[in-house]
């Protein structure tokens, strides 16, 4: 007793979705400090995985 039931709308998940997904793709891209003791070719080759799946194509080029 005595809990409180919170209603979270639909537009509220949904910008919470965003929010966590665009924050693993940037983790992908910007590896957190941890991965700063990393070899840095292990780094390299994440990265360009990243890009084979599409994650920096919405990027602009110029």
């Amino acid at each position: 007793m005595g809990e409180v039931i919170r209603f979270v709308s639909k537009p509220e998940l949904e910008r919470a979705r965003l929010i966590r997904e665009a924050r693993a793709i940037y983790d992908s891209i910007f590896p957190p400090t941890d991965a700063v003791s990393e070899h840095p070719d292990a780094r390299l080759s994440q990265g360009t995985q990243s890009c084979r799946k599409g994650l920096l194509r919405a990027v602009p080029v110029r």
